[in-house]
């Protein structure tokens, strides 16, 4: 196993305490610019957002309206009511994608599958590497406002549906999580770098609580100018 990686899991809460959970239930204010741009402003400023740790399925609540929550998992987004009504979904959502740009409007089926794997990948980071599949890399260290932060480059399996195949996750000294690198191929491929900070402990894992994504310019240092994304987590409840 690669040392990086080790260090990383340890520093956010270690495997073994990990392997004891089933599911995190993270109550997060979203924003940013980008909202604005699809559509959907303040639609998770006030969530409640839970995941299954050990596969893919993600739930919102409330979604849009109280009473209904979201359903994302790779092949299937869905809305649904909190009696079990399914209100509508979409098969093999990615496909849906088909010639977005940063620009392109979502529709509440784009809004939950994007937002599905995304919080799936942030919420189980670093543990997710481990999982069968993901091929990493410990590449050349990155200098950043004085700190050496080592960076792992890590390719997803096809399986495991995400921003995109290949991401760079940058840790400080410690194996604390502190930048995000990757492009956004839904919307036509991106450059986004996302700075996670703040980190606190909920019942033995270690989670940063604060995110803030930009997009990155030539010389791979973010454009601060705007922030596409900003994610607050206030708890996590953990099953």
């Amino acid at each position: 196993m690669n040392e990086l990686v080790d260090l990383a899991i340890a520093a956010h809460g270690g495997w073994e305490r990990w392997q004891q959970l089933r599911k995190l239930t993270a109550h997060v204010s979203v924003g940013g610019a980008m909202w604005h741009v699809k559509g959907w402003p303040d639609v998770f400023a006030n969530a409640r957002v839970t995941i299954e740790t050990h596969r893919q399925h993600v739930e919102f609540s409330p979604f849009v309206d109280v009473g209904r929550h979201s359903v994302y998992e790779p092949e299937r987004t869905a809305i649904v009511t909190d009696d079990g009504e399914l209100i509508e979904e979409r098969q093999r959502p990615r496909e849906a994608f088909e010639g977005h740009v940063v620009m392109t409007p979502w529709d509440a089926q784009n809004l939950i599958y994007f937002s599905g794997y995304a919080m799936w990948t942030y919420l189980t980071t670093p543990f997710l590497f481990r999982l069968p599949g993901f091929e990493v890399e410990e590449v050349e260290p990155w200098d950043e406002n004085g700190e050496t932060w080592r960076r792992l480059k890590v390719t997803f399996p096809p399986g495991v549906h995400s921003h995109s195949t290949e991401q760079t996750f940058y840790f400080d000294v410690s194996g604390l999580l502190r930048r995000h690198d990757y492009s956004v191929e839904i919307m036509g491929g991106t450059s986004s770098a996302n700075y996670a900070s703040e980190p606190k402990t909920f019942d033995g894992l270690i989670y940063p609580t604060k995110r803030r994504v930009y997009a990155v310019g030539l010389d791979n240092k973010p454009l601060l100018d705007r922030v596409a994304v900003a994610i607050d987590i206030h708890t996590i409840d953990v099953e």
